[in-house]
């Protein structure tokens, strides 16, 4: 490579080669960041990390991901248009109006931020619902048999059904626009509610407490994006309804397809479909089953309850 000095002569450039003990630039950059590490650091960047993870899993398969994707892509084009070209008042109009759209996004994803603050709710009381059903497993299980049983006969009549079965989250807004009946869970009352043309068969049956609180009940439907793509744009209205009460409360739809019969099972904005009996039972007391941790799992509660040998207890 020829260089042309302050005096006009040429000379010839030597490639820089690195000798030993020698680093590029780039890397002493890379190790002047380590060495600035600190545990604080990282912790700020894990909470960073944490707090766009939650934010991307609670707009995730929602209407939300399209308008986030825009947004971002507004802003990427904004910063490289004002640091890029000089451009005054262009650079003023952004600077001025930028605080607003912040202003703007909690409005914007509402939606998503309730939902995120409902489960953070609900993580809270859910030591209590467990000590409720052990305490009442069994009638559980009579009414989860019975929900089964009258989901398997709707399926092979291909009655459509939607069957809500309350948890933690109260579901008074939604029983108050439906009839009360407060009646027993068995499946000839199921299969009469939902049988074509009724005064009930119309909408959703809520069942609270081992009881069917009300029949005919207006559910919200999913805002989700799930159901406009292949194959799940075939379900109907019952599906969107089912999808919709699991992102708004913790309970659990099951629904029957009128269409073709198949049994669907709806909880936490995500909907398991094409179920049969067996698994659909296994389903719903897995929802409702205890959930007890192993002694094995915790090594230093093992050795604390862990029995003493003979020598053991000669030695102490």
């Amino acid at each position: 490579m020829q260089i042309v000095n302050g005096a006009g002569r040429i000379r010839q450039s030597q490639p820089r080669v690195f000798f030993r003990g020698e680093v590029p630039e780039f890397i002493n950059d890379i190790l002047f960041l380590f060495q600035r590490l600190t545990w604080l650091s990282l912790l700020d960047l894990c909470l960073v990390a944490a707090i766009f993870y939650t934010i991307l899993m609670l707009v995730r398969d929602t209407q939300a991901v399209v308008l986030l994707r825009g947004v971002i892509l507004l802003i990427i084009l904004l910063s490289l248009l004002t640091s890029l070209v000089e451009l005054p008042a262009f650079s003023w109009l952004i600077q001025t109006t930028l605080p607003a759209l912040f202003l703007a996004i909690p409005v914007i994803f509402a939606p998503e931020i309730r939902r995120g603050l409902e489960r953070l709710g609900r993580a809270g009381s859910g030591a209590i619902f467990l000590r409720q059903n052990q305490a009442s497993m069994l009638a559980i299980q009579v009414t989860i048999r019975a929900v089964v049983i009258a989901a398997a006969r709707l399926s092979a009549r291909q009655h459509g059904a939607l069957i809500v079965l309350q948890r933690s989250d109260p579901l008074q807004d939604y029983v108050r626009t439906g009839v009360r009946l407060d009646s027993e869970v068995t499946p000839e009352m199921l299969l009469q509610i939902f049988y074509p043309n009724t005064p009930l068969h119309d909408g959703a049956v809520i069942i609270a407490r081992n009881r069917i609180v009300a029949a005919a009940c207006v559910m919200p439907l999913s805002a989700s994006g799930i159901l406009t793509r292949s194959p799940d744009r075939q379900m109907g209205l019952r599906h969107r309804a089912a999808l919709g009460t699991s992102e708004a409360s913790d309970a659990i739809a099951v629904v029957v397809s009128e269409e073709t019969g198949s049994i669907s099972i709806a909880h936490g904005g995500r909907m398991i479909r094409r179920l049969d009996s067996e698994r659909l039972e296994n389903i719903l007391l897995a929802f409702y089953r205890p959930t007890e941790i192993p002694v094995r799992s915790i090594p230093w509660l093992s050795r604390l309850i862990k029995p003493r040998t003979r020598d053991q207890r000669q030695e102490g």
